[in-house]
């Protein structure tokens, strides 16, 4: 290559390398400074509501990436002010960009990627072996397509950019976008005219590149509809737990109320003293069960769980329901430890509620029986009742939900009217807990 060539290559990687650089400062002092403006305003409760995830520390972060930064620029001029440089010290500097550059998008929570076309770029002009060159550029490729912010935002907690640029005004977030997406935009332009001019530098390797460039191109479409599939069943599937958690909460609570306020029509006449009371205890079971929906919807774990042992909790809901009904409710359980994971503890809450609510409801019943059992390795629940029972059992919103609560946990359940009142039998396969937290 001559010596315009190699100058004209060298002023490419070194204005890449400037936009990188600028890049990554603009994200990490955005998000420094937006956080700062955040606890000076007091709006870091609201903010913290409407984000899934965010920075340790920012100041942190914006130190360590831009020493990171500061590596690429040592590496960028060793390689390049030592023209006799070994191969195998090449291989090794370029070796430590690409750690240093995964580093850098690991910390910035894979809100820009861009670095790994810095580290392609280099491995264009320096790795010399054709198999070593192939290897390094499918590393690269592969970490392009695995860094998808997108994609992994399904399965990880991240923060976004875009969370913090939208905390400014309508305007400001205009230029705080532009800024953004010209600086990705340059880099991407930047890369192109790169290969581009060292492709037909060295030919030889024209028909290699574009045939990576292919696998990529297919590679990157079978990603975004793998991404998009899975994030249409994740949101199907926390859709329909959404709306189990509210029809469970609210018919749970409102069941409560309706039994109350005909205990109340029966003893207006006879006790209003009795009929103020059991007014008072509707009005705070209401309040209450305002509070765990808004706590549903905005966790979709119960209020009482999330303050309580389950079994404490069960107690506690058992205690309510029959304080504002006169329906008797026992609960019994031999087990002294009932501590599992969130989802089987959510289940077992949900089915308990779901059945009392049924019960009293639907059944008319007057007196019900809880029991929590271990069996073999596996939880027996079993709630039964003196209600009027169902011989022609139809599926409805509550027993539809109580299936697929216990069936994302393997388990079985079973309904029976057919004899003396109503009865719910569930088998949850349990990971057994140790002890409480």
């Amino acid at each position: 290559m001559s010596d315009s060539k190699e100058r004209f290559v060298t002023l490419l990687q070194g204005a890449m390398l400037i936009l990188n650089v600028l890049c990554v400062a603009f994200i990490c002092v955005l998000i420094y400074v937006t956080t700062g403006k955040i606890l000076a305003n007091y709006d870091a409760r609201e903010f913290l509501n409407s984000i899934s995830s965010f920075p340790e520390s920012p100041k942190e972060t914006l130190i360590i990436c831009m020493g990171f930064m500061g590596v690429l620029i040592l590496t960028f001029l060793v390689r390049h002010l030592w023209r006799e440089i070994p191969n195998k010290w090449n291989v090794a500097t370029l070796i430590l960009d690409m750690f240093v550059c995964s580093a850098v998008i690991f910390l910035l929570n894979f809100n820009y990627k861009g670095l790994l076309l810095l580290v392609f770029a280099s491995v264009i002009a320096y790795v010399k072996d054709g198999k070593m060159k192939l290897a390094f550029v499918a590393m690269a490729i592969a970490g392009y397509l695995v860094a998808d912010y997108e994609l992994l935002s399904i399965y990880m907690r991240l923060y976004n950019i875009s969370d913090y640029i939208q905390y400014y005004s309508y305007d400001t977030q205009q230029y705080l976008f532009s800024i953004y997406n010209i600086l990705i935009s340059l880099n991407m332009i930047l890369f192109i005219v790169y290969c581009v001019y060292v492709i037909n530098v060295q030919r030889g390797t024209i028909e290699e590149v574009n045939r990576l460039y292919h696998e990529l191109q297919i590679a990157n479409e079978q990603l975004q509809e793998y991404a998009d599939v899975t994030e249409h069943m994740a949101q199907t599937k926390e859709r329909n737990r959404l709306a189990r958690e509210i029809h469970d909460t609210l018919g749970h609570t409102l069941t409560g109320i309706v039994t109350g306020l005909d205990a109340c029509l029966a003893l207006v006449d006879v006790s209003p003293e009795q009929t103020r009371k059991q007014l008072a205890l509707l009005s705070k079971a209401g309040r209450e069960g305002i509070q765990d929906i808004r706590r549903s919807v905005n966790e979709l774990r119960p209020d009482s769980l999330e303050r309580l042992s389950l079994e404490v909790a069960i107690r506690k809901m058992v205690t309510d329901m029959s304080r504002v009904s006169d329906v008797r409710i026992h609960f019994k359980t031999e087990e002294k430890h009932l501590k599992f994971d969130e989802d089987e503890e959510n289940a077992i809450y949900r089915v308990v509620q779901e059945s009392i609510t049924n019960a009293v409801r639907h059944g008319k019943a007057k007196e019900i029986w809880i029991t929590l059992e271990r069996i073999e390795g596996e939880m027996l629940l079993t709630i039964h009742d003196n209600g009027i029972g169902c011989k022609e059992m139809k599926s409805g919103f509550g027993t539809k939900h109580m299936k697929e609560r216990i069936e994302m946990l393997r388990g079985t359940v079973t309904f029976d009217g057919q004899h003396q009142g109503f009865t719910v039998t569930a088998h949850i396969p349990i990971r057994w807990g140790e002890s409480y937290d």
